[in-house]
């Protein structure tokens, strides 16, 4: 399989649009006319002003963004969010409620933990080994913020609806299904996502923060975990990771211009979505693991009857071209990562794939 691509099913770093990394691939040794690679031109020339510029712009244009929110370019990831976040917003006393849905949200909640900053876990779903979002949760309407993680890459769970916080901002990790919907960005003080799964590669973190919010940030931490500091910069108060955001900007000129925005996306992820899931219902063989109603759109989990299948499942597809389809080391099994740039052809495969292994075993 190494001299063609395969169908790329990784959970993140994850697929890219072809289109895109043709369109790096063209450019990389002359961008823009500049003689230079991107990986060379200086974030403070007017080619790098124009890429990023064109980046923040085309986020508002796609979540319909008015002049309330900055859009910033962070790096260390959504992980570095988990502590940037109460840092900046948990100062005099303040608290947050977390909402627990698993991995990364955990890791959320030990950040606060040990920074020391107030918090409550409003709602879990780790009684069942988080298969499920939970309903009916009662926030506090004093909190600073509710912090949940949109979609949980592991456990294969996503929220389909936000909470009702009574006014409370949520702050969303949205790291894997970032872009891949339309949003009511009214609900959102803050939210997040490492550009790894739904809109670049590996080594930047999208933030988008309500100005209001901002204003009351503690100003007395590090220059570098402050938001403030990205947002007074245009996320240039040092070097950025300047291919990072190339890469994010031509991904978000493809979801406007080639997909024809997020209402459009999403369509296309339900259909994708709805070919696996068709499959894994109507099957004795494959089982899914998250309940239904919080199913993923993002990343399929399943089970096969047994452990030697699913080893024999996962080296026969690799050898078919598809790959990626291990489950998290955590939890075993198989999963299946279809974010945005997965396309309909590939989806296809896997569910000939997967049926014809039923098939033969």
């Amino acid at each position: 399989m190494a001299d063609k691509r395969i169908f790329n099913f990784n959970a993140g770093p994850a697929a890219l649009p072809l289109p895109v990394l043709e369109e790096i691939q063209s450019s990389f040794l002359n961008f823009n006319g500049s003689g230079m690679s991107i990986t060379e031109i200086s974030h403070r020339s007017p080619w790098f002003d124009q890429v990023i510029n064109d980046a923040v712009d085309r986020t508002k244009r796609l979540l319909n963004l008015d002049d309330r929110y900055h859009v910033l370019f962070v790096q260390g990831g959504a992980s570095l969010q988990f502590a940037m976040a109460p840092m900046n917003f948990l100062t005099d006393g303040k608290s947050a409620d977390f909402v627990n849905t698993g991995t990364w949200s955990t890791k959320a909640i030990n950040e606060a933990k040990i920074l020391n900053k107030n918090h409550s876990v409003v709602a879990s779903s780790e009684d069942r080994n988080f298969c499920y979002i939970p309903k009916d949760i009662r926030f506090n309407p004093d909190a600073a913020y509710a912090h949940i993680t949109t979609n949980n890459t592991i456990k294969g769970t996503q929220w389909h609806t936000f909470p009702d916080t009574n006014g409370v901002p949520i702050m969303a990790d949205m790291s894997s299904d970032f872009m891949s919907r339309p949003l009511d960005m009214d609900k959102f003080g803050m939210i997040y996502a490492g550009a790894q799964k739904n809109i670049g590669p590996s080594g930047v973190c999208m933030v988008i923060i309500r100005k209001d919010l901002l204003e009351t940030a503690n100003n007395e931490i590090p220059s570098m975990l402050r938001y403030s500091t990205f947002a007074s910069k245009n996320s240039m108060y040092n070097t950025p990771p300047c291919f990072g955001i190339y890469t994010i900007q031509l991904v978000l000129k493809w979801l406007e211009e080639t997909m024809g925005g997020l209402e459009k996306m999403e369509a296309h992820n339900q259909a994708k979505g709805k070919l696996i899931y068709d499959l894994i219902d109507n099957s004795d063989f494959y089982r899914a693991t998250a309940d239904k109603d919080s199913r993923s759109l993002m990343n399929v989990t399943f089970r096969l009857p047994t452990e030697e299948l699913e080893k024999s499942f996962i080296e026969k597809a690799t050898a078919k071209g598809l790959g990626g389809l291990k489950g998290h080391r955590s939890v075993g099994g198989c999963r299946a990562s279809i974010y945005n740039a997965a396309t309909m052809e590939a989806v296809q495969a896997l569910v000939e794939f997967m049926e014809s292994f039923k098939k033969e075993s």
